[in-house]
């Protein structure tokens, strides 16, 4: 006797060659032209109504519940076929999301390089600024390194906004003149 619970495993006889199934006929392979038919007839409709089984047992000279039964599995793999496809389709999707957000970082942290660095380098402008008119400090940058078309082109008023400069035109030992290029 079995504890309360547990289930008796059930053991399934196997069917000799030959033998006949609990429905009476027995159990045959279908032939190409019957799996033609069939696989075509699912290709219209997945499922199976009564009078259509019927007719297409005995068109193919089979038990309907063989029709059935193979519709049954067809549908079983139709559907297992669909959802590999699915996830192969949502796999794709999410590699492509995932090398999406990895560039996106990436390119995040050189934004907030930059964003460091110029925050640096306006820093080091504003000290600059505040110093006064001490020569010694070496500049970061040089003026004569930018092409003077580029900062003449804003003409004086341009360049006391870009750079505000106070009204002297003066920066760190560097007196700006009217230049040929202002306009």
């Amino acid at each position: 006797m079995h504890a309360f619970g547990e289930a008796k495993p059930r053991r399934r006889r196997k069917k000799s060659k030959g033998e006949v199934s609990s429905g009476g006929a027995r159990k045959r392979k279908l032939t190409p032209e019957q799996v033609d038919l069939l696989e075509l007839n699912f290709g219209d409709e997945h499922k199976l109504e009564s009078e259509r089984k019927d007719r297409l047992a005995s068109e193919l000279g089979l038990d309907p519940r063989q029709v059935a039964v193979w519709f049954q599995n067809r549908r079983a793999r139709w559907k297992c076929k669909k959802m590999e496809e699915e996830y192969s389709r949502l796999k794709t999707e999410h590699e492509s999301a995932v090398i999406e957000k990895c560039r996106l970082e990436t390119e995040v942290l050189k934004l907030k390089e930059q964003l460091t660095e110029a925050e640096k380098e306006k820093q080091r402008l504003l000290e600059r600024g505040e110093g006064g008119s001490s020569n010694s400090a070496s500049p970061s940058f040089s003026m004569e390194a930018m092409d003077p078309p580029f900062l003449w082109e804003f003409g004086m008023e341009g360049l006391e906004a870009i750079f505000h400069l106070p009204g002297n035109n003066y920066i760190h030992g560097i007196e700006l003149v009217n230049s040929p290029y202002e306009m």
